[in-house]
C-alpha cells in the first residue's frame, strides 16, 4: 500500500480520504425502493469515484464569499489580524482575471513515482445551488517539491457567489502515477468481437441479475443492481486468485 506522508501549517486543513457525508452533499441515507428519490450515493460508480482521494477542509471560523461585480474580485470574509509570521494575508487573492488562489500550505510526501493532483471536491457535482468552490486541476511531484503553497480556483460568474463556510471540504487531491504511461490504440476484430458478446451476455441476463434489486424512484427513473452484482462477484474472484 502507498504510504502519503503530510505536514501542515494549519490544522484546520483536516486531510482525510474522502467520506460521503450523509445527510449532506451526498443525498439523503433512502434505501433503494420504489418511490424513493434518487441520489448520487446510489451509484456505485459515482460512490467509488467520489471517495477516491483525499479531501481538504476550509480551515476558517469565518464564512467567505467569493464574487464578481464589473469583472472585479470581490472576497466578503473578515479573518482578522496577520498572524506573526510571513504568511500571506488575508489567505485568498486574485490570480488574473478569471482565477483566485488560496494559500493552501500543506506537504503531502509521495514517492519518485507518484504525483499528487487538486480537483473539485465531489460535493461539486451533487451541488445545485452554484456555490461550492472549483478547484482547477493541478499536477505537482511533490517527491521533491517539499510544500503546496497555494491552490487555484476558477472564477464564479457574474452573478453567482463560491461560498466557503467552517467545516466544509473545499477540495479534493488524488494519488496517481507520476507519468500517464499509456497509448491509445484501437481493438482488433478478436478483441472487438469478444467485447461485444461479452456486453450481449450482460444485456440478455440483466432481468436475471438485477431481479432483487431494480426500483423505480420518484422521479419515474429506473435503478438497478446489475453493476453492483458484477463488482461483488469480480472482488470476490480476485480474492482466490
Amino acid at each position: 500500500m502507498q504510504e502519503v506522508k503530510f505536514r501542515l501549517v494549519h490544522p484546520g486543513l483536516k486531510p482525510q480520504r474522502t467520506k460521503l457525508e450523509m445527510p449532506g452533499w451526498a443525498g439523503k441515507p433512502e434505501p433503494r425502493t420504489d418511490g424513493s428519490h434518487e441520489y448520487a450515493w446510489h451509484c456505485l460508480p459515482f460512490t467509488e469515484g467520489a471517495q477516491y482521494g483525499i479531501e481538504i477542509f476550509y480551515p476558517y471560523e469565518n464564512e467567505l464569499r467569493v464574487s464578481k461585480k464589473d469583472g472585479e474580485f470581490i472576497f466578503d470574509g473578515d479573518f482578522g489580524r496577520p498572524p506573526d509570521d510571513d504568511l500571506q494575508w488575508p489567505p485568498f487573492r486574485r490570480f488574473g482575471k478569471e482565477y483566485y488562489t488560496y494559500q493552501l500550505l500543506l506537504d503531502l510526501k509521495v514517492g519518485a513515482d507518484w504525483a499528487v493532483r487538486t480537483e473539485p471536491h465531489p460535493r461539486f457535482y451533487t451541488d445545485t445551488t452554484g456555490t461550492v468552490p472549483i478547484a482547477v486541476p493541478a499536477l505537482l511531484r511533490t517527491e521533491w517539491w517539499p510544500m503546496i503553497s497555494f491552490v487555484v480556483f476558477k472564477s464564479p460568474a457574474e452573478g453567482e457567489t463560491h461560498i466557503f463556510r467552517p467545516g466544509e471540504p473545499m477540495l479534493q487531491i488524488l494519488i496517481l502515477p507520476v507519468t500517464a504511461d499509456f497509448t491509445l490504440v484501437p481493438m482488433d476484430d478478436e478483441e472487438a468481437a469478444e467485447r461485444e458478446m461479452r456486453g450481449r451476455r450482460i444485456h440478455a441476463s440483466r432481468d436475471t441479475l438485477a431481479a432483487d434489486s431494480t426500483w423505480l424512484s420518484n422521479t419515474d427513473t429506473v435503478f438497478d443492481g446489475t453493476y453492483r452484482h458484477l463488482l461483488r462477484a469480480a472482488k470476490a474472484k480476485a480474492k482466490e486468485q
